[in-house]
């Protein structure tokens, strides 16, 4: 056997830098040091490089695959390689994006490792900068009796983990299910820049048979921002008390596509969006760190932990696997407003960026499609320009996609936050999303009423009086 032995260097820099690496030897398998850390999660592959690697391979021509966040080109070469003997070579990776100089800087705020995982503390040294993230959010959360690895963490910010350049974290997941489902339950928020665990962490079926459905997660929300914490709406909006939660103002973000698979994606989000709560958008991977999901937040300026939290909150954030994407409505970025007459056009351009080739894109008002671009060959740069007639209060956002997949198998993305414009003339899209939450919140009201689980009346009490109260404020909505 031959010992290839590999450096990966920035080629902005010359530094050797942390990355992915997938070595696939002549016989077609895939072959990794015997201590690797290993990529988790689907498609490809990899195993970790802290800047460089020692792997065994057989005779002929072996293929070398590097990959580093998303702004770097993976680099991909081949050599040939004897029947033993030391093979030295050079990975040198470039970037393609320029997003941290413009102040975009890009963040991951829903990560757990599971109870199989056995090294956390090489996978979490490691994992942040191999994706190249500047804000990285492990988080503690309950589920029965299983031992999850990140579970080891104290609430805070991680030190050990932390550099001038990988900010790494630890919160929380405070969640609820019933009957074993993400579909009924309260839901599940993150908690992330808290300082102290937000009891209970769980409650109901994901403690045991008879631990009671309460408190509601409004709580827990009320608690986080008492720490200076920041609430963040998991699963694209699964849960019944998520309308609760945003109509009565816990919110500072909505995570999408976390994780990808989960059912409605954009539904309830552009609901809630119609109906007047202003939600930035967010993203994280869940069980396992991956660069198919990572929100970029703007700062206008170096990367400082504070100022990325303040970014977020104010919706200065586009969510991508990839791709850059930029939004302006008369001037206006994600998260700012622009006042506006019904009937007047404002103008909105997008522009985007990418390695892997983007198959549309477009623009959305108020959770509709007002303008797009086809692009059947692929892009990898361009522009959507469009006026858009504004008949009443709305959001504008865009948005990318394409077939091309990543090394995760994923399509690649990007979704903007919103601009907001004010009219002062309601739309009719709030109006029938006021209905849409009306309804979807007497339905759980009727869970609480016959199906919950509590310790007494005053426990059932309190939540439906929640739901009622959250109720009221899309009631007061329609005409």
């Amino acid at each position: 056997m031959a010992t290839l032995a590999g450096k990966i260097i920035d080629g902005d820099t010359g530094e050797q830098v942390p990355a992915r690496v997938r070595v696939l030897a002549s016989n077609g398998e895939f072959a990794h040091p015997g201590d690797a850390i290993l990529k988790v999660g689907p498609g490809d592959q990899f195993f970790y490089a802290d800047g460089g690697f020692e792997v065994e391979v057989g005779r002929g021509r072996t293929q070398i695959v590097v990959e580093r966040g998303t702004e770097y080109v993976p680099a991909t070469l081949t050599v040939e390689t004897p029947t033993s003997g030391i093979v030295a070579t050079e990975v040198v990776l470039e970037r393609w994006s320029g997003l941290g100089a413009q102040g975009w800087h890009p963040g991951n705020t829903h990560i757990h490792y599971d109870e199989k995982e056995q090294r956390p503390d090489e996978r979490l040294r490691l994992d942040p900068r191999v994706e190249d993230l500047r804000m990285t959010a492990v988080s503690i959360l309950k589920r029965w009796d299983l031992e999850y690895a990140t579970n080891k963490y104290t609430p805070g910010m991680l030190t050990e983990f932390s550099s001038d350049h990988h900010h790494v974290q630890c919160g929380e997941e405070n969640r609820h299910n019933a009957n074993g489902t993400h579909n009924t339950g309260y839901g599940h928020v993150m908690l992330l820049n808290i300082h102290n665990v937000v009891e209970p962490v769980s409650r109901g079926l994901l403690v045991d048979v008879f631990d009671p459905d309460y408190p509601p997660l409004s709580y827990a929300c009320d608690d986080a921002r008492r720490q200076g914490g920041v609430v963040i709406w998991c699963h694209n909006g699964q849960g019944m008390e998520a309308p609760v939660a945003a109509a009565l103002g816990k919110l500072d973000a909505f995570n999408l596509f976390d994780p990808h698979w989960m059912d409605p994606e954009y539904d309830i989000y552009y609901r809630m969006l119609n109906a007047g709560t202003r939600l930035p958008a967010s993203t994280g991977s869940d069980w396992f760190i991956s660069s198919a999901n990572r929100v970029y937040a703007h700062t206008g300026a170096p990367f400082e932990y504070g100022a990325w939290l303040e970014a977020l909150r104010a919706g200065k954030t586009f969510i991508s696997n990839g791709p850059e994407l930029s939004l302006s409505v008369q001037g206006e970025g994600p998260g700012g407003e622009v006042e506006s007459r019904p009937g007047e056009r404002l103008s909105a351009v997008v522009d985007w960026k990418s390695h892997y080739p983007i198959g549309r894109a477009e623009v959305v008002l108020n959770g509709k499609v007002v303008a797009s671009r086809e692009m059947n060959d692929g892009s990898t740069a361009g522009r959507l320009e469009t006026d858009i007639e504004i008949p009443a209060d709305a959001w504008i956002t865009a948005r990318l996609s394409g077939d091309a997949r990543d090394s995760f198998a994923q399509p690649v993305f990007a979704h903007t936050s919103p601009v907001y414009v004010t009219t002062g003339k309601a739309s009719e899209e709030r109006a029938e999303a006021a209905r849409w939450f009306t309804d979807a919140i007497e339905t759980s009201l009727e869970w609480v009423r016959t199906k919950g689980k509590y310790y007494n009346d005053g426990q059932r009490r309190e939540i439906v009086d929640l739901f009622r109260e959250g109720q009221q404020v899309y009631k007061d909505m329609l005409p």
